[in-house]
Formats: C-alpha cells, sequence, structure tokens
C-alpha cells in the first residue's frame, strides 16, 4: 500500500467468486426499476390536480410578492430617515433590527453576499440588505418600532391579524405544499386589506363593485377585458350581488330578452332611487310579439306565448318605474326586432370603472343557466400601452349595444 493511500479490507472468500444469486462477493446489488414495481407516470387526474396546485400556488404568490413589496417600502420610507443618517446605507437595516434581531439580519446579510458573488442581483435597487428580509422579519421590524408607524397606520391590531392570516399562505407556498381553495381565499381577502391599510393609492382595492384583483391587475391584459367567468347566475350572483353591480350606477345599458337580471332581482324602489340620484338607463326588450319570441320558445319546450307573457310583464314593470320618476327621460324604454344573441348589463360604459356582464343564448339552456362573463372597462391603465386600435370584449358589447338601440322603437 502506497504511503498515506486507504486500502479496502478484502471481501471473504476468493476474489471472482459469486454469491449463489450470482453477484460477486463484496459488490452491492442494485435492484432493477422493474423489479421494484415503481410506475413514474402521471394519469390525467394527477396532472389535473398538480395544475390545480400550481395555479393557486402562482395566485398567491402574486399576492404574498405585492404585500411585501409594499410593507418593505413602508418599513424604508419610515425608519431609513430615523437610522441612515447615523448608520449609514448599510448599516441602518442592522441598527434597527437591534440585538433581538441580529441573528436573522446577519443572516440576510450573508445572503445579500453569496448573490452579489454569484451575480443574482439583476436589479441595483435589490443591492441592500432590505430586500433580503422575509415578510414576517418585515413584521418584526414595524411591531419593534411600532410609535414611529403609528402616525401613519390606524389599527395595529388589523393589522397584525392580517398578517396571520398570510403567514398561513406563506409557509405553504414556500413549502410548495397543496394550497386549499379556502386558504386561498384567505390569503386574498387578507392581502386586499393589508394593501388597504398599508395604502394602495387612488387604484387600490376599494372599487365599489368588484375591486380590482391583483391577479387581474398584473396579467389582465391576456385576457381580452374579462375578469370573471361563471357557469351560470346563480355562482356569478354569488360574487357579484345584483346590489353591488347596479347600486352605484350612474349609467345603465342593458339588452336582452326579458332582462330578468335587473327586474326580477332588483326592485323597483331601488330602481326610482337610483334614476333619482342621476342614474341614465336605456333598456333594450325583444319585441314580445315577434317571431323571435316564438322562435325561442320552441327551442327552450315553452307553451306558446309564455315566453312572450313573461317579457310583456318585464316591460310594465319597467314602465311603471318610469312613470314614478321626476325625469321620466331618464329611463328610456325600447324593442328591438331582431334575433337575440346575447344579454349585457352594461354599467357606467362611459366612465373608468366601467363594468359589464355579458351571457350568449345557448339553444337548450335559459337565462339563468347559461355561462357568464364579466368585463372591465378597458380604461385602466394597463390598457394605456396597447395601440390604440385595440379593442377589448366590452368595447364590443358596447358598440353592438349601441347599434340595436338605434334600429329599436320606443315603448311609449
Amino acid at each position: 500500500m502506497s504511503s498515506g493511500g486507504l486500502e479496502l479490507p478484502p471481501a471473504d472468500g476468493d476474489a471472482g467468486e459469486e454469491a449463489p444469486g450470482g453477484t460477486p462477493l463484496g459488490a452491492v446489488s442494485l435492484v432493477r426499476p422493474g423489479e421494484i414495481g415503481a410506475e413514474l407516470d402521471w394519469d390525467t387526474a394527477a396532472w389535473s390536480e398538480v395544475r390545480t396546485r400550481a395555479r393557486r400556488a402562482g395566485r398567491a404568490y402574486i399576492w404574498l410578492n405585492l404585500v411585501e413589496q409594499r410593507l418593505r417600502a413602508v418599513v424604508a420610507a419610515v425608519l431609513r430617515p430615523v437610522y441612515q443618517p447615523v448608520h449609514g446605507e448599510d448599516e441602518w437595516v442592522v441598527a434597527a433590527a437591534g440585538p433581538a434581531g441580529q441573528e436573522w439580519v446577519q443572516r440576510a446579510v450573508a445572503v445579500r453576499e453569496v448573490s452579489r458573488r454569484k451575480g443574482y442581483l439583476l436589479d441595483p435597487a435589490d443591492d441592500n440588505v432590505l430586500s433580503f428580509l422575509t415578510l414576517p422579519q418585515l413584521r418584526e421590524l414595524l411591531v419593534q418600532h411600532w410609535p414611529c408607524f403609528e402616525p401613519y397606520l390606524d389599527d395595529r391590531r388589523e393589522l397584525e391579524l392580517a398578517l396571520d392570516e398570510l403567514e398561513v399562505t406563506r409557509n405553504v407556498v414556500s413549502r410548495n405544499r397543496a394550497l386549499s381553495r379556502a386558504v386561498l381565499d384567505q390569503a386574498e381577502r387578507a392581502s386586499a386589506r393589508l394593501l388597504d391599510i398599508l395604502g394602495t393609492g387612488p387604484d387600490g382595492h376599494s372599487v365599489d363593485r368588484l375591486p380590482v384583483d391583483a391577479v387581474e391587475d398584473l396579467v389582465g391584459d391576456r385576457y381580452a377585458d374579462v375578469v370573471g367567468v361563471h357557469p351560470d347566475r346563480v355562482r356569478l350572483q354569488r360574487q357579484l350581488p345584483v346590489e353591488d353591480l347596479f347600486g352605484s350606477a350612474r349609467r345603465l345599458d342593458a339588452v336582452g330578452i326579458g332582462l330578468n337580471l335587473l327586474v326580477q332581482n332588483y326592485s323597483g324602489r331601488r330602481l326610482v332611487r337610483l334614476a333619482e340620484t342621476g342614474c341614465r338607463a336605456r333598456l333594450l326588450f325583444l319585441n314580445p310579439a315577434s317571431s323571435a319570441v316564438r322562435r325561442r320558445e320552441r327551442e327552450l319546450g315553452l307553451k306558446k306565448g309564455e315566453m312572450s307573457r313573461s317579457v310583456e310583464m318585464n316591460i310594465m314593470h319597467m314602465r311603471r318605474v318610469r312613470d314614478r320618476l321626476s325625469d321620466p327621460a331618464a329611463f328610456e324604454i325600447r324593442v328591438f326586432d331582431e334575433t337575440p344573441r346575447f344579454t349585457a348589463y352594461l354599467v357606467n360604459g362611459d366612465g373608468p370603472d366601467g363594468l359589464a356582464v355579458v351571457q350568449p343564448y345557448l339553444r337548450k339552456a335559459r337565462g339563468m343557466e347559461a355561462p357568464v362573463l364579466v368585463l372591465r372597462g378597458a380604461s385602466r391603465e394597463r390598457v394605456r400601452v396597447q395601440a390604440p386600435d385595440e379593442h377589448g370584449l366590452f368595447d364590443t358589447y358596447r358598440e353592438e349595444f349601441e347599434g340595436v338601440w338605434g334600429d329599436s322603437r320606443q315603448v311609449s
């Protein structure tokens, strides 16, 4: 044996001698994969479950990312002026952490140095210790220095409760475990609440009817204004009740066969109150005496005249509402004779907070059973980067409404 070398002890038996199973003595027997019986392929159900997990985790990550960025900015805005003049740009976070936070802040310093050496820092703005603190560590800075934050943040308890709710999701996402729908919904509510507490600016999460969702705000332009898809009207109304849809309308344009979502779910008293506060409404019903109504009755297997009577009753109800108004011109009612292709409710279609609910007419499905699209008006910040001639679905249905309105007849 050479000096400094290492020699393995000889196996029992002569070299080259085989064990009864055919394996040379002293060798390790490796079981072939086929002998284990392991199944490496995923079936359709497994892939479906994995995609569901990935979608939920991705959605939660966007919320977590927004909250962490916002909290980091708030911490920097409040604590930097206190500690940086004394301790300098690189050390103010270490000083703010104090003795209680020495361990985790030094860990952040070490991770930053590794990232520097390996070239992981692509944005110079992230080359600071604060960018390497996690959400719990940012929270610790906020709690330690609450008197500094108190003039800017109203309710410490509400803030900490929201952060507690979010911590469950953060642990699940960081460890790549399954995120249930209930936990995701809780995380989205907590995140929206946190962003509101920390201050979100003029286009934040306090829109009256349907708050701008964080995921929609980032990737919504990929889906041509569609911010919600529901298999039927019942599921739509769980997320977007008619009170939220119509309650703050300044302008309401609706076209369809009978407009049941409005007529049968929003009382005449509320419609009068809405009109008296300045809302202008234009309602387009399918002419109950037209051949299109009779064809639709046959499609749905209804008795002759059943649908036409229903539409007549809806029109009469809207006429009674109009007659109670001090300005009847604010409530226009018309009928059209064309083949109905969709029903649409466009709320504030001329403003930046436009919202639309659209349902196609299917041959064998009533309006309550048809799928529903929820569309956002295309005037938010994200569409400013689009070409001037690009239009979303909201504009398409608004133009369709105007075309049918121009060919319709007024109801006296």
